[in-house]
């Protein structure tokens, strides 16, 4: 007897991503087919791998799932999905975090405002957090951080030994010249992780963190400072007398900036570079 394959009435079941969206495509579907013709579900199964379509709405086919229903009826259930989108030599992908990371300060914005005993004045200390007597204390406080990775399908000729050391001797620089719509030095390279895929290209991401230059930075009475994204920042104080307050105070004497990361041409980043 030969084994039929039939769709059963009623027998899809569709998904989408439940955002309610009219465009949004559709994410999978199953249809239930009916077989008979045989006790064997060996057979059965041979049979709907032949017969089955491979592709339904633009779905491909996926797993089969198959229970008896009587001697020699079965019913077969197939997922279809949407087609495996395989990026290629060239490809690239992006995302991005701009999750908060924590500073430790030692000077405030803007001083808001001080209290003191009716009798006294509150001394200035011209926004220092937490003088004492021997230090600046300060505190920690949340800022923002931009992260981002580039993910690149590179071909695997390209990804030399040179390539990989030049990577490499990148990770832990910032940007000494322009780069997409950064400007020198806000551009901190947080190096990179590959893997090949099978014996063809290469999968490579690219991971950074991005902090933008400053101008005009006043600190306490100190103004017109300027600082590049990863520059450091630090504040020398010194002991002044407020006479108001009638008080030995700490208050911001001098402002240093320093560079702690080395710099580099990011276009290096590219397996296609040459000097």
């Amino acid at each position: 007897m030969a084994i039929t394959i039939t769709e059963k009435y009623l027998g899809r079941e569709g998904k989408d991503s439940g955002q309610g969206d009219a465009s949004d495509e559709l994410l999978g579907t199953a249809v239930v087919y009916l077989v008979a013709g045989t006790d064997s579900e060996f057979s059965a199964l041979q049979a709907a791998r032949t017969s089955v379509p491979t592709t339904w709405n633009g779905l491909e086919r996926g797993e089969m799932s198959i229970a008896q229903v009587d001697g020699d009826r079965w019913e077969l259930t197939v997922q279809y999905h949407p087609p495996d989108a395989e990026m290629e030599e060239g490809d690239s992908a992006y995302s991005f975090d701009t999750g908060g990371g924590t500073q430790h300060i030692t000077q405030a914005r803007s001083h808001v405002s001080s209290y003191a005993l009716p009798t006294k004045t509150a001394p200035d200390h011209k926004g220092a957090i937490g003088v004492t007597k021997d230090s600046i204390e300060g505190c920690d406080v949340t800022v923002p951080v931009y992260q981002f990775s580039e993910m690149h399908i590179i071909a695997d000729a390209k990804v030399t030994s040179a390539y990989k050391g030049r990577l490499v001797a990148l990770t832990g620089n910032t940007n000494s010249a322009t780069w997409g719509d950064f400007e020198i030095g806000e551009v901190l390279f947080l190096g990179a992780s590959g893997s090949k895929r099978g014996k063809g290209d290469w999968e490579i991401t690219f991971n950074f963190a991005a902090s933008p230059n400053m101008t005009d930075l006043s600190v306490g009475d100190i103004t017109g400072i300027a600082k590049k994204g990863w520059e450091y920042l630090w504040i020398e104080y010194d002991e002044s007398d407020d006479q108001a307050a009638m008080h030995v105070v700490k208050r911001p004497f001098a402002v240093h900036v320093e560079r702690v990361y080395p710099e580099d041409d990011f276009a290096k980043l590219d397996p296609d570079w040459e000097e």
